[in-house]
Formats: structure tokens, C-alpha cells, sequence
């Protein structure tokens, strides 16, 4: 194993990004990287490592980016025999298999409002290893003691909140806050500046609230979509340990697509998911 490897397949997770591995698996014959060589994807598109060099590195690198983009993973075959149909330009003689493993982000939740359904949420959270920050502008609700795992605890009013942390670092935002308008200077910003997941616990009624709101002020249509309200899988969620669990489940099948799209139970649910994850 590869300590390098090993160093940048961790500093990536810790650093909430996704890349793609790419591992040499099998092999017969002369083949240029052996069982185990590796290589890593980086999102910039930069590599480190190796499986072996010339056209299958070019070749497995083009995969890769591939994988990043459609966030999937798959085991692929090559002869690197230039003079037989579909071979490699060549000369080893052997031939490979390299499995190329898409890794999805390790979760990083930034949780809006530091109420009840966060709190459950929280205590779930690193059971997972999923890491999570939480913000309010009441301090008493982003204590230590109400969130002693958070990574980061901000009191901070809700305009403000991209300016004190950095969005780019959150794979998901969850507005559970307890005020519909502090609610919508949250998604007001995120809809222009957090890059990844968002969602918003809402009743019916307070999500067209807040969406004409947010068009009223001139918000296109399709950035307002981007929210996805209520959340969570449709469980038949009440209390807010239940919506906790629907919310990390939901997460955790974003995360497995493709096991999901095999599942024939999965298959038969609704495109769009709902549950009862909602608040007045």
C-alpha cells in the first residue's frame, strides 16, 4: 500500500472532497504496474500515483474524470496488445484489470437554527462520521452543551452567515430555523452562493411563503428549486428524532446511487420524495 496514496485518499476526505481511486486488480502476463498500483483523481483534475504509465494511464485518467463527473464507479479491461482488435497502442503483451472507484464527499452539514430537530440531528451525525456546523443568532441555542460535537458552533445573524463561514466546504444545508423570514435571508444567500445540497423543513404553507418571497425579490425560478423542501425520506416521520433519521437516510442514499437504482423496492418509489419532515 501506498503511504502516499493513503495521505491524500485521507486529506481529501478530511477536506470534504470527492475524488476518484483507480487500482490495478488483476493482471496477466508483462503488464506495466502491478496488482495494487494506484492513482488518484483530484477534483482540480490533477493527479497523484500511478497504474502503470503510457496509454492505459491516459486511458484511466479519462475514465476517471468520467467517473467524477457521473459519480460512478466500475471495474474495466485491457489488452495491452496494439495488434489485436481493441488492444492498447502497447507492445507489453499482458493484459489488466483496474477497478476505478468513485468516492462521494464525506458529509459536512451546515445545520440553520440550533433547534430541536438540529439537535437530533447532531446526535446522529457522528455515528456516521459525518461532521457538522451549526449557526443561530441566539446563543443559547449553539452551546456546547446542546452541540458538543459540532465542528464549529457560530452565533451570527442570518444575512451574514456566508460571510462568516465558507460555503464551499458544506456538501449540505439544512434551514431548520425557527423564524420564516430569518429562514429566507438564509436560502436567500444560499441560493446564490452554497454550492452543493440544500433543504428547508417547511409546512406547505411556509414553503410557497418563502418561495414567493425569494421570487419577489427577483430570485429565477430555477435557483428557488434548487431547495428541496420538505426533506427527508417519506418514513412517516414525526418527532424530530424520526425527521433526523429520514434526513441522514436521505443523505445516505444520495451518497449510494447505484445501489440504490438496483434495489427493486427503491426502484418503485416516487421520483419525488417527501416526508413529513415539516414545521409550522
Amino acid at each position: 500500500m501506498d503511504r502516499r496514496l493513503t495521505r491524500e485518499a485521507l486529506r481529501l476526505l478530511e477536506a470534504h472532497q470527492a475524488f476518484v481511486r483507480a487500482t490495478v486488480v488483476e493482471t496477466r502476463g508483462s503488464v506495466p504496474g502491478k496488482v495494487g498500483a494506484s492513482m488518484i483523481l483530484r477534483p482540480d483534475g490533477s493527479t497523484v500515483g500511478t497504474v502503470g504509465g503510457a496509454a492505459l494511464e491516459e486511458r484511466i485518467k479519462a475514465i476517471a474524470r468520467s467517473a467524477l463527473v457521473e459519480r460512478a464507479s466500475g471495474l474495466h479491461h485491457f489488452d495491452l496488445k496494439s495488434w489485436v482488435e481493441g488492444g492498447l497502442p502497447s507492445l507489453c503483451g499482458g493484459s489488466v484489470a483496474i477497478a476505478v472507484e468513485f468516492v462521494a464527499p464525506q458529509p459536512n452539514l451546515l445545520l440553520w437554527g440550533g433547534g430541536h430537530v438540529a439537535a437530533a440531528l447532531a446526535r446522529l451525525l457522528p455515528t456516521l462520521e459525518y461532521d457538522h456546523t451549526v449557526a443561530d443568532d441566539r446563543a443559547d441555542w449553539v452551546s456546547v452543551d446542546r452541540f458538543p460535537d459540532a465542528e464549529r458552533r457560530e452565533v451570527v445573524d442570518p444575512g451574514a452567515l456566508f460571510d462568516r463561514l465558507e460555503p464551499e466546504r458544506y456538501t449540505h444545508l439544512y434551514v431548520l430555523g425557527y423564524d420564516a423570514g430569518k429562514d429566507t435571508e438564509v436560502l436567500a444567500g444560499a441560493i446564490e452562493r452554497f454550492p452543493n445540497e440544500i433543504g428547508l423543513i417547511a409546512s406547505q404553507a411556509k414553503r410557497a411563503h418563502i418561495f414567493a418571497e425569494l421570487r419577489r425579490r427577483g430570485a429565477p425560478a430555477a435557483r428557488v428549486e434548487r431547495i428541496r423542501a420538505p426533506v427527508g425520506i417519506a418514513i412517516g416521520a414525526q418527532t424530530p428524532e424520526e425527521i433526523a433519521v429520514s434526513i441522514v437516510a436521505e443523505i445516505i442514499r444520495g451518497r449510494h446511487p447505484e445501489a440504490t437504482a438496483k434495489n427493486p423496492r427503491e426502484s418503485r418509489a416516487p421520483k419525488a420524495v417527501r416526508s413529513h419532515a415539516r414545521a409550522p
